[in-house]
């Protein structure tokens, strides 16, 4: 059975900032525990972030621009936590590497988890394209990555195989 990673938060788990939890419709939830091998992860738990914490955007840039040094994160209290995205992103590479998983299933609009839009950095709830860092570090490296909306293409994907 194929191994798919999946936010944390997607599964139930109270680790997003907030100490909420996000949800999956049941027919995907239910797919996804009949056909693949759920492996749960929260990249900013992982790299030692509390739970809650402050709101954090990606300023002027994108996952890929923080991944290169050129871009931070920064939670809205001003403090940066950058060196945590970049190791909790780090860290589910060689989750993913270990346990040889070729797809994941990510928190969209996260910070680290986006998968095709984040907020802006701006903490006005404008959200632009892009990834997050988890998600960038990921593609980059040949893993798929989907979101919660898009586990129809994850379908499509596992069943060309």
């Amino acid at each position: 059975m194929e191994k798919v990673l999946i936010s944390s938060c997607l599964v139930g788990n109270k680790v997003r900032y907030n100490a909420s939890c996000l949800s999956l419709p049941e027919s995907d939830w239910h797919w996804l525990q009949a056909n693949v091998e759920l492996v749960v992860f929260c990249p900013e738990v992982s790299a030692g972030l509390p739970t809650p914490r402050p709101p954090a955007e990606i300023i002027a840039g994108k996952g890929v621009d923080v991944l290169r040094g050129s871009s931070r994160v920064v939670g809205d209290d001003g403090i940066d936590v950058t060196t945590q995205f970049v190791a909790g992103a780090q860290n589910a590479l060689a989750l993913c590497q270990r346990q040889q998983i070729k797809y994941a299933v990510l928190t969209q609009s996260s910070p680290s988890c986006g998968s095709t839009n984040i907020y802006d950095g701006t903490f006005s709830g404008t959200k632009v394209n892009g990834s997050g860092v988890t998600a960038a570090l990921l593609e980059e490296l040949g893993i798929k990555v989907f979101s919660q909306h898009t586990i129809l293409e994850l379908k499509r994907e596992l069943a060309k195989r």
